[in-house]
C-alpha cells in the first residue's frame, strides 16, 4: 500500500503483523476509553494560524541534559520490539541514531542491551521498571551503566498490569494460546519469514542475560507478572537515584501532585503518560494532564510526554501544551513492523515535514517560541 503519511503505517502494520501482535501493540486496557481519548483530545487542541511571518529558517533542534538533538522526538519504549521486525530494536536505534534522537530501549526488549549498544554508534537510552526482583534491577542498571546509556527512564505507573482484553481474543494469552500463535504465524508469511524465522533468538535479552537462560513469549507474561510490585513507594527507590548519577526520567506521571514528588526525589525531568492507554482506563489524556503538570515544573524539570502522538502536528500541540519533548510509541512499531529501519526513517521524514509545516503556518521560526502562545480556542492559555 502507498504510505502517504504517518497514520499509514497502522494499516500497513495490521496487514503484515499476526493478530495477536497487532493487537497487543494497537490496544489498552479495560474498555480503552483512555486510549481513545489521547488521540480524540490531542485531536481537538487548535493552533493559531499565523501569515506572513517569515518563517523561511526553522530550527527544530531540542536541547536536553546538555546535548542538542535534531528534533524534539524520543523513540519510546516499547515491549517486544524485536517480535516487529528481525532484531527490532537494532534497527530502530540504528534509525534514530541516523536522525540524531534518542531511542528508548525497554527492560523487556528481545533484543539485549549489549546487542543493540554493540550495532549502534550512539548511545542509547534505557528504560527500567519497578520490579520485586531487586538483584535484577540492580543487574541491568549496572550493566546499562557499563554500556554508556545516556539517560534512565524509569518507569512508575505499573505496578499492576491494566486489565487488557484484546489479548484473550487475538492469542496473545488465553486458552491454547500457543497453538494460535503458530497458526496465525503459518498464516502471515512475510513476518514468519522475516522475524519468525530469521529473527531469533525470540528471547527477552536483557532477562536471559540475568537469569542465565533462555526465555520466551511466557516468560515475559509470566516473570514481568509476578514482579510487579504494588506495595512499592518513593523511598524504595531512592537507592536508583544514589546509583544512577546521569540524568533520570520518571514516566507516567498523570497528576500534578506526583511530578512535585518527582522533582523532590531528584528526577531531572519526567514523562507525562498513561502508559499509552494500557492502565488505569478512566485515566486522563495526557494532554490534558500536560498544561497543568507543565504549570507547576517546567521550571524544575525538563518535560516529555506521550499518549495519541502519531503526526508531526500532534508533536507541535505536545510542545505547546507545555512538552519540551515527545516520546513516540506505537507510531514507529507500526513503521518498523512495516519496513524496518527505512519505514522508521521515512516515518521521521514525514513527522518533520509535518513539523515544518506547522511551523511556517504557525509563524514559528524556532521550537523555543513553541509554547501556549500558539494555541488557540479552548485551549488558549492553557498554561
Amino acid at each position: 500500500m502507498i504510505i502517504a503519511s504517518p497514520t499509514d503505517y497502522r494499516e500497513a502494520a495490521r496487514r503484515k503483523l499476526p493478530p495477536f501482535l497487532f493487537h497487543y501493540l494497537d490496544g489498552g486496557s479495560g474498555a480503552e476509553q483512555t486510549l481513545s481519548a489521547n488521540v480524540a483530545d490531542l485531536n481537538q487542541v487548535a493552533l493559531r494560524q499565523r501569515v506572513l511571518k517569515g518563517s523561511e529558517t526553522l530550527d527544530l533542534s531540542a536541547e536536553w541534559f546538555g546535548l542538542k538533538y535534531n528534533l524534539p522526538i524520543c523513540l519510546a519504549p516499547v515491549g517486544l520490539t524485536g517480535m516487529y521486525a528481525r532484531r527490532g530494536e537494532v534497527q530502530a536505534a540504528r534509525a534514530a541514531a541516523g536522525k540524531h534522537i534518542p531511542f528508548i530501549q525497554s527492560t523487556v526488549s528481545v533484543c539485549s542491551l549489549k546487542e543493540v549498544a554493540s550495532q549502534c554508534d550512539k548511545p542509547i537510552w534505557f528504560q527500567l521498571y519497578v520490579l520485586k526482583d531487586r538483584g535484577f534491577m540492580r543487574d541491568v542498571l549496572q550493566r546499562a551503566k557499563d554500556l554508556g546509556a545516556g539517560a534512565l527512564v524509569f518507569t512508575v505507573d505499573m505496578p499492576v498490569p491494566g486489565s487488557r482484553y484484546r489479548d484473550p481474543h487475538s492469542g496473545m494469552s488465553g486458552p491454547n494460546a500457543e497453538i494460535r500463535r503458530m497458526i496465525q504465524a503459518v498464516m502471515h508469511p512475510e513476518w514468519a519469514w522475516d522475524v519468525g524465522l530469521h529473527g531469533t533468538p525470540h528471547d527477552l535479552g536483557n532477562i536471559s542475560t540475568y537469569l542465565g537462560k533462555a526465555t520466551g513469549l511466557a516468560d515475559y507474561i509470566g516473570w514481568l507478572g509476578n514482579n510487579f510490585d504494588p506495595g512499592i513507594s518513593w523511598k524504595d527507590l531512592q537507592w536508583i537515584r544514589d546509583e544512577w548519577q546521569g540524568p533520570m526520567l520518571i514516566k507516567g506521571i498523570l497528576d500534578v501532585e506526583d511530578a512535585r514528588d518527582a522533582k523532590s526525589f531528584g528526577a531531572n525531568g519526567i514523562v507525562v503518560s498513561n502508559h499509552g492507554g494500557r492502565q488505569l482506563d478512566g485515566a486522563l489524556s495526557s494532554a490534558r494532564a500536560l498544561p497543568a503538570i507543565a504549570e507547576a515544573v517546567k521550571d524544575d524539570l525538563t518535560i516529555f510526554a506521550d499518549g495519541g502522538v502519531r503526526t508531526g502536528l500532534d508533536v507541535m500541540r505536545m510542545l505547546a501544551l507545555g512538552a519540551d519533548g515527545v516520546l513516540l510509541g506505537r507510531a514507529f512499531v507500526y513503521a518498523l513492523a512495516t519496513a524496518g529501519q527505512k519505514g522508521v526513517e521515512n516515518l521521521l521524514a514525514l513527522l518533520e515535514k509535518d513539523m515544518r509545516t506547522t511551523m511556517v503556518l504557525t509563524g514559528t521560526k524556532s521550537l523555543r517560541e513553541v509554547d501556549s502562545s500558539i494555541l488557540a480556542g479552548d485551549h488558549a492559555g492553557a498554561r
